[in-house]
């Protein structure tokens, strides 16, 4: 874990931290990282300051008013970067509690108690619930609205591939499906319909899953694109889709399964019980499903869809693992501290106290689809590829405990007079 330790004399802490096994990319005065978000540090100091929290997993920030700010708060929630807050007595709590910081520690804190603090969150819940073997099968939904399904279904199988796996990404969305048109791939082939069909035949092995899937360049992901109009949803039913998912377990190391939203089953509103289902490609998916990534629009409005969805969800996959993502988290939609508005929330009215958050980047996101790659190809550096990447880490293939001691460099920022 990438850390940047911005406290007053923070060298002992940073030391202390580096023997506990953290990589301490940066030492910063603690109010350093406010003066950069307010700009009012500026020069090469402010851009490495800015690049090291882009690239950590959390600020440890000593908390005063000089130190915490809305700026500071914004621009970790642009980053997706965590904040451990380091308080010096009951007013600087209190000014951590105004943005939503829980949980501070003493000022004076050993280096063993701030390493045990930044392990506990998330990674707790990580350590006790993904102990065992990571997901063969991973479903990403999402509430009505467009809160970034497919993106997120893109990304993750892109990481997912890093270090030589083999990765499949599924259109199952029989709305809107749009994997093919994200990433410039011609959707007349056969596609996931193909596979689906000849699941049923008992015609689908590993060879042809290889043959009618399309290789998007080098990254290890394998697509089966999605339906090329909507008209044919009737070739997704349930029992194809299911046969068809459970042969890919074999054939790719993951499988990252993009579905549409509808979770409605139409027996309900409909006399015809033996008709096919417009919604069975998503419900088959999601019980096939070992873990289901439910991705929430951070808005208003997109946690208020994803909550009134969020209960019919946990109805169609009884005790499957649920990874709550709130996508596009930005300060311009919910004020200061939006992550810890949409965590608050989403634990008062949905009992969701997990959730893991991914930034908004227009640009880079444009960049990509202007070119029809993914974001991680275009903008390796992109604050959502590195948000991404450590829901990877942490939820779906999480590391080894004991991760080998690797070369430190540090470096310390101070304001230089004018």
């Amino acid at each position: 874990m990438n850390v940047v330790v911005a406290v007053d004399g923070g060298e002992a802490l940073s030391a202390g931290l580096t023997r506990e096994g953290y990589e301490v990319t940066t030492i910063a005065e603690a109010r350093a990282l406010a003066e950069v978000a307010g700009d009012a540090l500026l020069g090469d100091e402010s851009e490495s300051l800015l690049r090291a929290v882009l690239a950590a997993d959390a600020v440890v920030l000593e908390v005063r008013r000089d130190s915490l700010t809305a700026e500071v708060v914004a621009l970790c929630d642009r980053a997706a970067t965590r904040i451990l807050p380091l308080c010096a007595d009951d007013s600087d709590e209190r000014v951590a509690a105004v943005f939503g910081l829980e949980q501070p520690l003493a000022a004076n804190a050993t280096p063993r108690l701030v390493a045990e603090a930044l392990a506990a969150q998330p990674r707790s819940v990580v350590e006790t619930a993904d102990a065992r073997e990571a997901p063969r099968v991973i479903v990403v939904w999402g509430a009505p609205g467009a809160p970034g399904r497919s993106t997120v279904a893109i990304e993750l199988a892109t990481e997912l591939a890093r270090g030589g796996k083999h990765v499949a990404l599924v259109d199952a969305d029989t709305h809107a499906p749009s994997i093919a048109l994200t990433l410039g791939i011609a959707d007349e082939g056969p596609g996931f319909a193909a596979a689906c069909r000849q699941a049923e035949l008992g015609g689908l092995d590993e060879k042809e899953l290889t043959r009618i899937s399309i290789p998007l360049g080098r990254t290890g992901v394998d697509v089966l694109t999605g339906l090329n109009r909507p008209s044919r949803w009737p070739e997704l039913s349930e029992k194809r889709v299911a046969k068809a998912l459970e042969l890919c377990r074999s054939w790719a190391d993951f499988t990252v399964v993009d579905v549409s939203s509808s979770l409605e089953r139409d027996e309900e509103i409909v006399s015809d019980l033996e008709g096919p289902r417009r919604n069975a490609a998503t419900l088959a998916a999601l019980r096939c499903a070992d873990v289901v990534v439910a991705v929430a629009g951070a808005d208003p409005i997109g946690i208020s869809r994803f909550l009134r969805a969020h209960a019919d969800l946990r109805a169609t996959i009884g005790g499957t693992t649920v990874r709550v993502v709130a996508n596009k988290v930005r300060p311009g939609a919910l004020g200061i501290d939006a992550r810890g508005q949409i965590r608050r929330t989403l634990e008062r009215f949905g009992g969701i106290r997990d959730v893991w958050f991914l930034p908004l980047d227009a640009r880079a996101a444009d960049a990509a689809l202007l070119a029809s790659r993914t974001i991680a190809e275009q903008s390796p550096k992109s604050p959502l590829v590195l948000g991404v990447r450590r829901f990877v880490g942490d939820v779906l293939v999480p590391p080894p405990a004991t991760v080998a001691a690797s070369r430190r460099v540090t470096r310390r920022y101070t304001k230089t007079a004018a």
